[in-house]
């Protein structure tokens, strides 16, 4: 029996029970559009917080309270960061390679304009500095300034979404809205930059820190030091002047008892690149299975199958067809299951990964759709070898026998 022939009676077998064949394809699909569509999350979710990351400058460097990443800090007393410190980072005979430092005090209060209420995401109080550290443009209006810092004003500059939540299709520039409590006047609205899927970077409102301080957090310690060095060039001895500085601010004589960390543009991404791969390998982990749950429904019906044709199969043994006949057909039908279900499912997963997932838009992975199709041929051909060997193991006169 040359191939076109295997082929015709495989399709027959199928045609045979549509419904049955469906579902089992149906397994399949599911399978290989889980580990397209699930891979293509977690890899969008990286690209997005890798976009959010590298838009604060090459130069940029963060200043948190703490010890550092994965360790465990040596200090006995941990003294929280403050606007001392950062003036201290801003003495130009102290830190030569720092060109700009912004002390952040942030909180989430509810904003309202004329009966509208949007929970803002993120409240920061800082120095007109953080604009330009933070790579934060205004689209409309401008920056609040140094005057409006000095003399605690309240206005306020806000991201794009605040600005749409809040004032609809109006311009926002010099209305009032209220913020717990506290009337502030927009002066500024920041271009978009894009979500990242966990937090939205254009839901937000800026204002002079001194007024956040007042309105909300204190006069006490601050979130976090937003420093931007002289050049991308001046990133590492930046950090190193960030270091000296605070550990002479914070009394710590011991560079492996720090009671904050400095983190770059650089460290950022590592440690992102680190998380995504366990994130991908977790995702695709969890996608495996279907495919192998796929797989095991495969042999389930074609034992299901080589059961209900055994008379068949004796019949065509007893007129002569060879073993590898018989093994060749069981294994061409569990083939084509596998086959036609992986086809289906690179479509799904295409289909599907073009929509936008809890607020992440998925990014493809070409490799994983040819792997996935792969893996899912691969599979027919594994799980449909035990069903088609017992098919072709069977003796002529006890299949004729079977009832």
């Amino acid at each position: 029996m040359n191939p076109a022939q295997t082929l015709r009676f495989a399709l027959g077998g199928l045609a045979a029970n549509k419904v049955r064949s469906g579902l089992t394809m149906l397994g399949v699909l599911i399978g290989v559009a889980a580990v397209i569509i699930l891979l293509a999350v977690g890899n969008g979710s990286s690209q997005a917080v890798k976009d959010s990351i590298e838009k604060l400058g090459t130069n940029a460097l963060t200043v948190s309270s703490g010890g550092g990443f994965g360790g465990t800090s040596a200090a006995t007393s941990t003294k929280p960061l403050t606007v001392a410190d950062a003036r201290a980072l801003a003495d130009p005979s102290a830190a030569p390679d720092v060109e700009s430092v912004a002390p952040e005090a942030t909180t989430s209060q509810t904003a309202v304009y004329e009966g509208t209420s949007h929970t803002v995401g993120q409240i920061v109080g800082t120095y007109p500095a953080y604009f330009k550290a933070s790579n934060s443009k205004v689209a409309k209006g401008d920056y609040f300034s140094a005057d409006d810092v000095l003399n605690s004003r309240k206005v306020a500059v806000i991201g794009s979404t605040t600005a749409t939540d809040l004032f609809g299709t109006a311009s926002p520039i010099g209305r009032k809205f209220v913020v717990g409590g506290t009337p502030f006047t927009v002066v500024g609205v920041l271009e978009t930059k894009g979500g990242t899927g966990f937090q939205d970077p254009d839901d937000t409102v800026i204002a002079p820190l001194p007024t956040v301080q007042n309105a909300f957090t204190g006069f006490g310690p601050i979130s976090q030091i937003l420093v931007e060095a002289k050049s991308a060039g001046a990133t590492t001895p930046a950090q190193n002047e960030i270091t000296s500085v605070l550990m002479a601010q914070h009394g710590i004589k011991d560079s492996s008892a720090l009671d904050f960390r400095v983190s770059s543009q650089e460290s950022l991404l590592t440690t992102q690149s680190d998380t995504n791969k366990t994130f991908t390998v977790l995702l695709g982990a969890v996608a495996a299975i279907s495919l192998l749950v796929g797989g095991i429904g495969i042999t389930n019906i074609m034992l299901v199958t080589v059961t209900e044709r055994t008379r068949e199969i004796g019949i065509r043994k007893a007129i002569g067809a060879p073993k590898g006949v018989i093994l060749g057909q069981f294994l061409a039908e569990s083939t084509l299951l596998s086959l036609v279900g992986g086809g289906l499912g690179v479509l799904a997963g295409l289909i599907g990964s073009r929509f936008t997932i809890v607020g992440i838009k998925p990014v493809v992975i070409p490799e994983s759709v040819w792997g996935a199709f792969a893996i899912a041929v691969a599979i027919g051909l594994f799980f449909g070898s035990y069903p088609a060997n017992r098919a072709a193991g069977l003796r002529p006169i006890e299949a004729l026998r079977h009832e």
